[in-house]
């Protein structure tokens, strides 16, 4: 194999693998930061070997085994107890000579490693932000520059966030542990909302030139995945997988051929990926039998089913959706939600009863920069006909979008309103 291909190679099982190297180190090192540095090292000793003797046949044990071998040596130099330091050694088995043996990994082991990283990179002594970027590295296998691309941040402002999550999280000393008892549910929370904002930076980017990130939409869908397979009786996590392949399934359809947005009912609903939204389905079907519809991601997956099982917009369940959302408002109140109350209360009711709803939100300091509030607003006034006062709110909205490609698209619809005619929607 020539050097560039095994260098292929090499980023492709760093990228399958790093995950589970990060969290069978962090167990042993119990710090995230040294177990990335260990896992690195690793990483660099394969470039210096694997280029003259081949990828092994299992290079994931490969790695880790080089990994355990470094851990041993930083345990060494601390001066840890000799038991642990045999321990080790036992479970590693260095040759005499030569490349460090495959180690034996056990499927459970992995299993409970890699949901305790979940739960550390996700802790919330650290700030949002900091979970997003620092899950994305560690567990994304992403690098700084390509986090710092996803977000359009600079390179050295998410090399300085994650530096400081690693340095937080080693100075208050969380475990790398899964939490236990009464501690779990208010944990798993923090977990399933960086994903779904991971989710929802892909779906619809909140700044640039690009209406969607569809690779950040994968990183969201794998690692949820990964949380519903190993937390195979948490209901909410088998909802949020069920609202993100829903919601994925319609990405080819968001975009037109230039890149411009196309919006839900505007939509050639033949471009929706079936496969994903039979997935989902199935997801939501096991949530609800752990559940029965009682979280907010479930809810939400419950409600965007009712937009996949509709062949038509004229076909959508609306009525539904409002029940589901007067319970989404019971379990996770909020203004947005309340918005999106409002927008299918137009389509069940008419936009009337939707544009009363909506005024009552404009109050709410949260909404107050929010640009959907106004585009949401500028639609039903133009279905209402008040076109001249749609015109200024689609302006308004358009004024207060980060994205280039929304903003375009708000511009245009206003522009319809003021050559009379209301955009459809």
């Amino acid at each position: 194999m020539e050097a560039a291909d095994t260098h292929r190679a090499i980023e492709a099982v760093w990228k399958i693998e790093s995950a589970r190297l990060i969290a069978g180190l962090a167990r042993i090192v119990r710090d995230v930061g040294l177990a990335e540095d260990l896992a690195q090292e690793a990483l660099v000793a394969a470039l210096e070997k694997w280029p003259d003797s081949g990828v092994p046949d299992s290079p994931g044990a490969w790695l880790m085994t080089a990994g355990k071998r470094r851990a041993i040596d930083h345990l060494r130099r601390r001066k840890l107890v000799e038991r642990k330091h045999e321990e080790l050694g036992r479970e590693v088995g260095v040759r005499q000579e030569g490349m460090p043996e495959a180690a034996s990994l056990h499927e459970s082991d992995i299993g409970d490693d890699l949901l305790s990283l979940i739960f550390t990179a996700c802790h919330p002594v650290l700030p949002s932000d900091a979970r997003v970027a620092l899950t994305l590295r560690l567990l994304g296998g992403l690098t700084t520059s390509e986090i710092a691309r996803a977000f359009l941040a600079p390179e050295p402002t998410i090399a300085q966030r994650l530096v400081r999550a690693k340095r937080a999280l080693t100075k208050a000393r969380v475990p790398s542990e899964v939490p236990r008892g009464p501690e779990l549910a208010a944990r798993l929370s923090p977990v399933l909302e960086v994903i779904y904002l991971i989710f929802n930076e892909g779906y619809a980017a909140t700044t640039g030139d690009d209406w969607m990130r569809p690779a950040l939409c994968d990183d969201a869908l794998r690692l949820g995945r990964i949380l519903a397979g190993l937390m195979p009786h948490e209901a909410e996590a088998h909802g949020l997988v069920a609202l993100m392949e829903i919601q994925a399934s319609r990405l080819k359809a968001r975009v037109g051929p230039g890149g411009d947005p196309v919006l839900l009912f505007e939509q050639n609903r033949a471009l929706w990926d079936q496969l994903l939204i039979r997935r989902g389905l199935a997801a939501l079907e096991r949530a609800e039998a752990l559940g029965s519809l009682t979280g907010p991601y479930a809810l939400q997956a419950a409600i965007a089913a009712c937009h996949a099982r509709a062949r038509a917009p004229g076909e959508t369940d609306w009525p539904r959706i409002v029940v589901l959302y007067d319970e989404l408002t019971l379990r996770a109140p909020s203004p947005v939600v309340e918005l999106n109350r409002a927008v299918a209360v137009s389509r069940s009711s008419g936009p009337a009863e939707g544009l009363a709803l909506v005024d009552r939100l404009a109050a709410e300091p949260a909404m107050r920069d929010y640009h959907l509030l106004p585009s949401v607003r500028g639609d039903l006034l133009a279905r209402l006909g008040r076109l001249d006062e749609a015109r200024a709110e689609l302006e308004r909205a358009a004024s207060l979008t980060r994205n280039s490609r929304e903003r375009a698209l708000l511009l245009e619809r206003a522009a319809a309103c003021a050559r009379g005619s209301a955009p459809t929607r």
